[in-house]
This record gives structure tokens, sequence and C-alpha cells, in this order.
């Protein structure tokens, strides 16, 4: 069937038949394209997440930056009130 024959038998519906029809098409090109796109994008989020982690791996190193502040763990605190 083509695309014309489709659109000609979808305006002889009702409206809610054709609601219907719309929506489980689109239902169904939603999970085509999460089929398609999810792959690769899991792949590309992991791969930036271990860059990233790479990246931050000297600053949560012993030394490093954010380690700094670990010499003040044994001393009192007190918060003015």
């Amino acid at each position: 069937m083509t695309q014309r024959e489709i659109l000609e038998q979808l305006n002889r519906l009702p409206t809610v038949e054709r609601l219907t029809i719309i929506q489980a098409a689109l239902h169904l090109i939603h999970k085509d394209l999460q089929e398609i796109e999810l792959p690769s994008s899991r792949a590309e989020k992991a791969r930036r997440l271990a860059a990233a982690a790479e990246a931050l791996l000297p600053d949560y190193s012993a030394g490093g930056e954010l380690t700094a502040f670990t010499a003040l763990d044994h001393e009192v605190f007190h918060a003015e009130r």
C-alpha cells in the first residue's frame, strides 16, 4: 500500500480510530528509534564517564588537591550557633 492510499483510508475512518492508529504507529516508531539509538548512546556515555574518571584520578589520589583537607579530620570542630 502506498503512502497516498494509506492516507486516503485513514481519512475515511472516524477521528477516534485515526488517533488510535496514529498512536500505535508512533509507539512503533519510538520503539524502533530506541533500539537504534540506545546502544550507541550507552556506549558513548560509558566512554565519557570513563574519560572523566581518569581525568579526575590525580585529584583523588593521595596528595591530590581533594585530599588536602583530610588532615583536618581529627581536629575538633564547633559550628557557631
